[in-house]
């Protein structure tokens, strides 16, 4: 059958074809703007898809816990480690309690003791007895931390049956992973997570408490220490030249995601209302180092107050992060959980005051 007469569109890719392989610029003249716009659309669409399903595929997804994990070991009366037993829900349960402590611990046998040895002189001065509990999470450890935590609960005149808990997960998650885990498994009323080096002055807990409670709202509060005030002190000033470019270049990426308010995101001293944790620890995703600025985010976006507390800090020997490396992965992470909540491949779920 033949061509049409006076059809152009039947001659047309021959045509434009052979007048953009001889005259590109009277190809471009000459085009109709249907067709440019059609390319165009075509284009924008095709990388918009390619780029949301490559968010997909490099989205953080957490692998749920175990049955193990979901357990926990503490010390009898007799000082004997118990059996495991089932740990409470946050997100179901009533809190029992006033305060939790989660201390994520990874190859910490040997800081955890003084570490612990502060919090539980501060928590058995500060709150009645049975009213407070210390939930160390053992990040899939190759040491004895967990056999550490409860040979210290064991032999410690101010620690009662079932006070310090030992929650151990079968494999390496991560900070971020162990405080999740931690905090979605605890009784208080308030959870504060703590580095296990003892970095910081545990009863600085009391004006967090103070702070979260000043600016709760509807149950929901959140207060984090914060290390701002001290960067001209010797603490920071004597770090070493590339510890603190990459601080500064850390804080200025912060501000181009949108997290300005906090001067002090990584600092790992957060308390939390049971409600905020309920609503910041069920969505979260990111289990490495950045955990920290996704649950500024996640409080953001669910309205939940958060205020900086200034608190005593200072440097302790073993850090378990390498500098570059580990500051190169919290770039891409940081990157990737900002656009993961900007084109919705990350979901911001119920939960905070005005939702």
């Amino acid at each position: 059958m033949g061509t049409p007469a006076g059809d152009p569109t039947a001659i047309a890719p021959i045509h434009y074809l052979h007048l953009l392989q001889q005259d590109p610029r009277a190809f471009i003249n000459e085009i109709p703007p249907s067709y440019m716009i059609t390319a165009v659309v075509i284009f924008i669409t095709t990388a918009l898809i390619s780029a949301y399903v490559f968010l997909h595929l490099i989205a953080h997804h957490p692998r749920l816990s175990t049955v193990s994990e979901r357990t926990f070991r503490t010390t009898a009366a007799s000082g004997t480690p118990t059996s495991p037993q089932p740990l409470p829900t946050t997100s179901t349960d009533e809190p029992t309690l006033t305060l939790s402590v989660v201390v994520p611990a990874y190859n910490e046998q040997a800081r955890l003791p003084t570490m612990l040895l502060e919090a539980v002189e501060f928590l058995a001065s500060a709150y009645e007895p049975e009213d407070w509990e210390i939930l160390v999470v053992d990040d899939g450890s190759s040491d004895d931390t967990a056999s550490i935590a409860l040979q210290f609960a064991a032999e410690s005149p101010l620690v009662a049956s079932g006070q310090i808990r030992v929650v151990m997960l079968e494999r390496n998650r991560g900070k971020g992973g162990a405080v999740a885990h931690g905090m979605r498994h605890v009784r208080g009323k308030y959870a504060i997570f703590a580095d296990a080096d003892g970095a910081s002055k545990f009863s600085d807990v009391t004006a967090l408490m103070t702070a979260a409670q000043g600016v709760e709202k509807k149950g929901y509060g959140i207060a984090v220490g914060s290390r701002a005030h001290m960067v001209n002190t010797d603490a920071v000033v004597k770090r070493s030249f590339v510890r603190n470019l990459l601080m500064y270049s850390f804080h200025m990426l912060l501000k181009t995601v949108g997290v300005r308010e906090i001067q002090d995101t990584q600092c790992g001293f957060k308390l939390f209302s049971r409600q905020a944790a309920k609503a910041v620890f069920e969505d979260l995703r990111t289990e490495g180092w950045i955990f920290d600025i996704e649950v500024l985010l996640l409080a953001g976006y669910k309205g939940i107050p958060v205020v900086e507390v200034p608190v005593s800090w200072h440097e302790v020997e073993g850090t378990k992060m390498d500098l570059v490396s580990d500051s190169i992965r919290m770039a891409w992470d940081l990157g990737v959980v900002r656009a993961g909540y900007t084109v919705g491949v990350y979901g911001v779920g119920p939960g905070g005051p005005e939702r």
